[in-house]
């Protein structure tokens, strides 16, 4: 991808990285490969004089194996070292480093494996590096706008009245064409379902090939399809095991490893003391709502035309624009989702702060009272530090359904403004 093509969305993760260079000699960007890190990186190290170097240049990559110490050592005063998860090698030798000269603002890196699942790497920087999630771009990066959702969930600052436009099949077409700024660069769905396709055959063939030794790569590209026709159910690795001769510990080793390259999300149970009966399996996610629809064959029109897909396809939608939306916020935000024995279940649960609020997500443009009763659960577990609880559906109007809780447009996703 060319440097303009992505320089046209501004990403907001921008400030978080000049704010965190100013006081940590190290700054990791980790994220999917193609989501936009190099260009970023790039942008902030070129404004703060940055030298660059990448590791998909097999010299460069050649010298940091052979000898990481001097490699490091002969490096400039500040590096932006791209995809450094093909050498983990150098990560001691980068403490070395900031351990003789503990500076500011040294060292940015990116990286297309989460270094967070290999704790060694993780650890070698404790105390000395600031690790920021890139995703693809967000629905309000399209748009040009910074959202305020956030602020108003964790607020309830929600104002009950006609606020929006449905987005009818205009919200498929979203859905469909996902966040990754080469595939929307291209003109049309066939074109952009070729990107995506050969983007996850590649990153199998090649990340997962750095990441682990595996028997059966021919595998992975079936289990990500069939991650992908699973998106926004709960974990379920016997049926994910079923059409291959692998084991499940097999396919669960298989599926971590698609969560470190990004290709999978696995959203955690959350869980109370006051709740006894609550299902404790993980949902999966896939990563990006574009790579599922093209691994599933659909564009906007199928989508649209399969309503019980769309719904769970949308939910994913949701889930990664909330994450992409928290990955600029100041304050933390952690995610889960919600679901007890007797199926009442509220599909994405976000805790800031001891605060939390509960997202609920359906495809159609009504709202119904009885379609609140996992929010209600939610809210009467939690008591005093529930702040909201949101049915974001496809209307016009932010609608009350009792203390707290909310019918609110899915576009104020990326129509909130701060």
């Amino acid at each position: 991808m060319s440097m303009n093509e992505d320089a046209l969305f501004p990403r907001f993760l921008r400030l978080r990285i000049v704010e965190a260079l100013s006081d940590s000699p190290v700054v990791l960007i980790h994220g999917p490969r193609q989501c936009g890190k190099t260009t970023l990186a790039r942008l902030v190290g070129d404004d703060a004089g940055f030298a660059y170097l990448s590791f998909d240049d097999d010299v460069q990559l050649a010298a940091a194996k052979a000898d990481p110490i001097g490699y490091i050592a002969d490096l400039p005063e500040r590096v932006v070292l791209d995809e450094v998860q093909r050498v983990p090698e150098i990560f001691t030798s980068l403490k070395a480093a900031v351990d003789a000269r503990r500076a500011p603002g040294r060292f940015i890196l990116t990286g297309s494996a989460n270094v967070l699942l290999v704790p060694k790497l993780a650890d070698s920087l404790a105390g000395r590096i600031e690790i920021l999630r890139l995703h693809p771009l967000s629905q309000a990066e399209l748009s040009g706008r910074p959202s305020g959702f956030l602020s108003r969930l964790f607020d309830s600052g929600f104002i009950v009245g006609v606020s929006a436009m449905r987005q009818g099949r205009a919200l498929a077409e979203r859905v469909a064409c996902g966040g990754f700024p080469a595939a929307l660069a291209r003109a049309t769905h066939r074109r952009r379902m070729v990107w995506y396709r050969d983007y996850a055959d590649t990153l199998i063939q090649r990340d997962i090939r750095d990441l682990a030794r595996i028997t059966a790569l021919d595998a992975l590209p079936r289990l990500l399809a069939m991650a992908a026709g699973q998106t926004a159910c709960l974990v379920n690795v016997s049926e994910l095991a079923a059409p291959f001769q692998i084991s499940r510990q097999t396919i669960r080793e298989y599926l971590t490893l698609l969560s470190r390259i990004f290709l999978v999300d696995e959203l955690p149970s959350w869980h109370n003391n006051r709740m006894k009966r609550l299902v404790k399996t993980p949902k999966l996610h896939v990563g990006d709502t574009g790579l599922a629809c093209a691994l599933l064959g659909v564009n906007a029109d199928g989508l649209w035309s399969d309503r019980v897909l769309f719904g769970r396809v949308l939910e994913s939608f949701v889930y990664q624009e909330l994450k992409r939306l928290a990955s600029w916020r100041e304050e933390e935000c952690a995610f889960y989702h919600f679901r007890d024995k007797d199926q009442v279940e509220v599909d994405i649960v976000l805790e800031s702060e001891g605060r939390v609020a509960g997202v609920e997500v359906k495809a159609s443009s009504t709202v119904t009272n009885d379609d609140f009763k996992g929010l209600r659960k939610l809210k009467d577990a939690v008591r005093k530090n529930f702040v909201a609880g949101v049915l974001l559906y496809d209307g016009e109007a932010v609608v009350g359904f009792g203390d707290r809780l909310f019918a609110v447009p899915i576009s104020r996703l990326w129509e909130e403004n701060e």
